[in-house]
């Protein structure tokens, strides 16, 4: 390591220590002067110790800002995102429910869906490498298997294949696929396995559409827009047909 690397850490670290002993000292201020840390003696660990440190918290910092595009790589949320976006699109109302709305729906029902693989994770993972019973390798063999196992089952016949195929790195018959290989073709096949269902949704919306606007043109009303028509009759089909909870329960039940 260079020294303007060095000096680098040091000065991060030495903004951090005094941020911690800033914030320290706000509720310190009864301590005697020997209670109180000493900086230099903080600094003064090593250059080594100092490196790790810093190096540590780099990598924390960018596994929690990664957090969200980790989540929707191996998890069904952007099943549950694309099948509500294409339903709502197919009412033909825009912006009810909104964005945020459905963004939260599909987060709990992916977390009631992925629970399971969540607590298999942290029982064989995460809480014996914390317990220091295992070490990071061991803990992200175990961590990822049920991941692994709920993506396996989910990926479509050749995807894994042909994305192999094409970066010329073909998986070996017997050999578990890689985890960036694998988690692709999870997404790729979510992707599709979403748009056949909301092609399934689509059709029904589809003929109400076409009825009202030959209707409208029979009576010669070319000039109403058929949508603003057909938008009361779609709602009330939707809503009679309980239709939130009947393609909430199809989902569920295509994952249990």
């Amino acid at each position: 390591m260079s020294m303007l690397q060095i000096r680098a850490l040091r000065l991060l670290a030495m903004v951090i220590v005094c941020m911690l002993w800033a914030v320290s000292m706000a509720h310190a201020q009864e301590a005697t002067p020997e209670q109180l840390p000493n900086i230099g003696e903080l600094l003064n660990n090593g250059d080594e110790g100092l490196s790790n440190t810093v190096v540590q918290l780099f990598l924390v910092v960018t596994v929690l800002s990664l957090a969200p595009g980790i989540a929707m790589m191996v998890t069904c949320l952007p099943f549950m995102v694309i099948v509500f976006g294409i339903m709502r699109q197919s009412l033909g109302i825009q912006q009810a429910p909104p964005n945020m709305m459905i963004m939260a729906l599909s987060m709990f029902l992916t977390f009631f869906i992925m629970e399971p693989v969540f607590m298999q994770a942290w029982a064989e993972g995460l809480s014996p490498y914390m317990d220091g019973t295992i070490n990071e390798e061991q803990a992200w063999i175990s961590a990822t298997e049920p991941f692994r196992t709920f993506m396996g089952n989910r990926v479509e016949d050749g995807t894994i294949a042909t994305l192999a195929d094409a970066v010329n790195r073909p998986v070996v018959e017997g050999e578990a696929p890689s985890f960036s290989l694998l988690a692709t073709s999870f997404m790729l096949s979510e992707i599709k396995h979403a748009f056949q269902i909301g092609f399934v949704i689509f059709l029904p919306f589809v003929v109400i559409d076409l009825v009202v606007a030959s209707v409208l043109m029979a009576v010669g009303m070319m000039m109403v827009p058929p949508t603003v028509v057909s938008l009361p009759f779609k709602i009330g089909f939707f809503v009679l047909a309980d239709g939130w909870l009947n393609i909430t329960e199809a989902l569920l039940r295509g994952y249990g």
